[in-house]
């Protein structure tokens, strides 16, 4: 499901139009990176959690030259799953 799916989905399901429902997806996932960016972490209750993870600078190999590369340190987002959506799947 791509953003344009999730937002025609939204609109059938809340019976809104699909101006508002993109109106309203667009502001949660901007509310979510504007904490996410912040160092918050993001707790959806039933669905899960995001968070950012630090990740430190290091050594690596490009596996085409065996040339030693530097990779720099990033920020990442990682996800966990809640129970309830867990639950669901195995259902």
């Amino acid at each position: 499901m791509n953003k344009s799916e999730l937002i025609n989905a939204v609109a059938k399901s809340a019976d809104m139009s699909r101006k508002d429902a993109e109106k309203a997806v667009t502001t949660a996932v901007d509310a979510m990176v504007a904490a996410l960016k912040n160092g918050e972490k993001v707790q959806i209750v039933g669905f899960g959690g995001f968070e950012v993870k630090e990740r430190a600078a290091r050594a690596a190999r490009n596996p085409r030259t065996g040339e030693e590369i530097q990779i720099d340190a990033s920020r990442s987002v990682s996800f966990k799953p809640g129970k309830a959506l867990k639950d669901e799947l195995n259902a």
